[in-house]
């Protein structure tokens, strides 16, 4: 099974200071040789970031992390067949009262199309997602 990593455990790799191969050879030491992917939304995510940055030192750092990271991992993009798995997965939990949040249902909806698992450090919202393996690291 291969893995779709979430913003949350890159972001929390970028600010100890870590390269983008240090948070993969972590993924690994986890879970094993595992093919690894970026949802589209993640880097959404990531970019917000820089613009948030409180110091051009800052920024600049976050935007040398998100390029590195998008030449190294895969990027998926978010295609009709996402839409449209993430529009079902989002209308049959609404019917049930249970809320998630569009970039995390994007993101799990990406993995669940590829049958892969979500690597997060915030397990709580994927796993609202019926069927998607969530693996906190």
């Amino acid at each position: 099974m291969g893995l779709i990593l979430d913003s949350s455990l890159l972001i929390a790799g970028e600010r100890r200071g870590q390269r983008i191969w240090d948070i993969l050879e972590r993924v690994q030491a986890a879970q094993g040789e595992t093919e690894t992917a970026l949802s589209a939304v993640t880097v959404v995510e990531l970019t917000h970031g820089i613009f948030r940055a409180r110091s051009d030192a800052d920024a600049q750092r976050r935007r040398a992390f998100v390029e590195e990271l998008c030449q190294a991992v895969p990027v998926q993009p978010v295609t009709l067949e996402i839409a449209k798995l993430a529009g079902r997965i989002e209308g049959e939990q609404a019917a049930k009262g249970i809320v998630i949040a569009l970039p995390d249902l994007l993101i799990g909806a990406t993995a669940l199309h590829f049958g892969y698992g979500v690597a997060t450090l915030n397990p709580r919202h994927f796993q609202l997602i019926p069927g998607l393996s969530v693996i906190h690291l």
